[in-house]
């Protein structure tokens, strides 16, 4: 088990390396461990020294997001993104427990294994975790450091209130903006966000119902905009290429969740 920010090789997986070259790079990445996957073999078949490893790190963080680090996704060529699970607000030992358990059992789900079928991959699945604090969104969602339907060199940001989850899973049409370089707003499309994903102060998630006037009102402000647009400028600096974000403000602040290479052949987001 590594702090996030001391991963440098493939073995923790593509989200963990990632993670680890974006908090290296002083990005607002929130903190964490990557679970190597024979420690997370380990705790899915119930090793009690793996186990309380794990959960000494959770006392740590409080309120956590447990996130799938499959070894050779998000490459050059394809991506896993989609594929795999994420379980987000896991409070307590026995749900950290049964958060590991669902990651590691998504790499071998009958959509996860077809994929790889696809993509000619033929290795067993290995699976590495991310244990991450959990950022309690306000507004979240997704930012393309370069169009991705024209190329055009613009931001394109999607977003609603709570947790990204509701954006990433399709279950509102988020706000949509197009914004040049520099913060300045080009377009500005208000979404149907009727609901929105809430943290339950227990653990887990679940559907907010949105007032007629909350959904009418954009997800994040003018400020805010500008405040991605950096962000986005950042992750060029410190990364080559255009980058498909995942973001959310929590109190005032900007977080980033996670970042990737927009790649071919991907299929979500996870």
């Amino acid at each position: 088990m590594l702090e996030l920010q001391s991963v440098h090789d493939e073995g923790y997986g593509g989200k963990a390396l990632e993670l680890g070259r974006a908090l290296r790079a002083g990005l607002p990445v929130p903190p964490g461990w990557a679970l190597s996957p024979p420690l997370v073999e380990r705790i899915v078949l119930g090793d009690s020294s793996a186990r309380q490893r794990v959960f000494a790190q959770l006392d740590g963080l409080g309120p956590a997001a447990v996130r799938s680090s499959a070894v050779g996704e998000d490459g050059a060529d394809a991506s896993f993104a989609g594929q795999h699970a994420s379980v987000l607000n896991v409070r307590g030992r026995e749900a950290l427990l049964g958060a590991i358990t669902s990651v590691y059992e998504s790499a071998r789900s009958s959509a996860a294994l077809a994929y790889r079928r696809r993509l000619g991959i033929t290795a067993e699945p290995r699976m590495a975790v991310v244990l991450q604090q959990l950022v309690l969104a306000d507004s979240a969602g997704v930012l393309f450091t370069r169009n991705p339907l024209t190329g055009a060199d613009e931001r394109v940001i999607e977003g609603t209130f709570g947790l990204g989850e509701a954006v990433v899973a399709g279950l509102v049409t988020p706000d949509r903006f197009r914004v040049a370089r520099g913060g300045a707003v080009l377009e500005q499309t208000l979404g149907d966000k009727d609901i929105a994903i809430a943290w339950r102060p227990e653990g887990g998630t679940h559907e907010l119902e949105l007032s007629p006037e909350r959904s009418a009102a954009l997800c994040v402000s003018p400020a805010q905009l500008g405040e991605l647009d950096a962000l986005a400028s950042r992750c060029e600096q410190a990364f080559p290429g255009p980058h498909d974000i995942e973001w959310a403000f929590a109190g005032g602040k900007l977080y980033l969740l996670q970042r990737r290479a927009i790649t071919r052949g991907a299929g979500g987001r996870g």
